[in-house]
C-alpha cells in the first residue's frame, strides 16, 4: 500500500516553447507518460484557439489521483476545419484542420481521447469526424460550444448513443461523451473538470 506523496515526472514537449504562445505548449508537441491510456487533443496555439483547456483537465485528472497515464497533443494543424467539411455555413478563411500520419499513430496509441475543439458547433463535429475517422479510439468531446449525439450521427459519426445509418458511418472511432460549456482560454470550473474526470473513469472500468 503506498504511502506520502506519489511523484510523477512529466515530459511537456518534444522541443522548446518558441514564439507565440511562449510558455505553454506549441504546435506539433506532445507530452509524453510511459503507459499511454489517456490523451488530451487540443488545438494549435494561436490568437482564438487556446490550448489552456487542455492542460487544465491533463492536470487535474493526475491530482484527482487517476491511476492512468495521460498525455497530451498540440495538434501541428489544428484550427479551421477539415477540407472536406460539408454544411459549415459560409465560405472558410485561413487554413484547413488536418492530421499528420505521425498525429495519427500517437493518437491511436491511447486507449481514450479527450478532444477540445473550441466553440463553433460545426467545426467541432467536423474536426471530431476527421480524426475519428483516421483513429479507431474512444472519444470524449470537450468544447464551449453546445454539441449533441445527434450532431455527430449526422455527419457519420459513430457515438455511444445514436449511431447514424451503417451506409453512412464514416468513423473508426466513437464519441462516448460530451462535456460541453468548457470555455476556451480558462481554467474549467470544478463541476466541469468533474464531468471529464467521471467520464474517464467510466471509460477505464469499462476497459478493466
Amino acid at each position: 500500500m503506498p504511502m506520502g506523496r506519489v511523484t510523477q515526472v512529466v515530459d511537456c514537449r518534444e522541443a522548446m516553447g518558441m514564439g507565440k504562445g511562449g510558455g505553454i505548449a506549441q504546435r506539433g508537441t506532445i507530452s509524453e507518460c510511459r503507459y499511454p491510456d489517456v490523451i488530451v487533443v487540443g488545438m494549435s496555439p494561436g490568437r482564438r484557439h487556446v490550448t489552456k483547456p487542455v492542460c487544465d483537465i491533463t492536470s487535474a485528472l493526475r491530482q484527482q489521483g487517476v491511476e492512468y497515464s495521460i498525455s497530451t497533443l498540440v495538434l501541428n494543424a489544428g484550427s479551421g476545419v477539415p477540407p472536406d467539411a460539408k454544411n459549415i455555413g459560409g465560405a472558410v478563411l485561413g487554413a484547413y484542420f488536418g492530421l499528420t500520419d505521425k498525429e495519427i499513430e500517437q493518437i491511436e496509441r491511447h486507449k481514450i481521447a479527450i478532444l477540445h475543439h473550441g466553440n463553433v458547433r460545426s467545426h467541432v463535429v467536423h474536426k471530431v469526424r476527421y480524426i475519428l475517422a483516421a483513429c479507431d479510439v474512444k472519444a470524449i468531446v470537450v468544447s464551449q460550444a453546445p454539441v449533441d449525439f445527434e450532431d455527430f450521427a449526422r455527419e457519420g459519426v459513430k457515438t455511444a448513443l445514436v449511431m447514424p445509418p451503417p451506409d453512412r458511418v464514416t468513423t473508426k472511432g466513437t464519441v462516448m461523451a460530451i462535456v460541453s460549456g468548457v470555455t476556451r482560454g480558462q481554467t474549467p470550473t470544478r463541476e466541469k473538470m468533474a464531468e471529464v474526470i467521471h467520464a474517464v473513469l467510466r471509460l477505464m472500468k469499462n476497459k478493466e
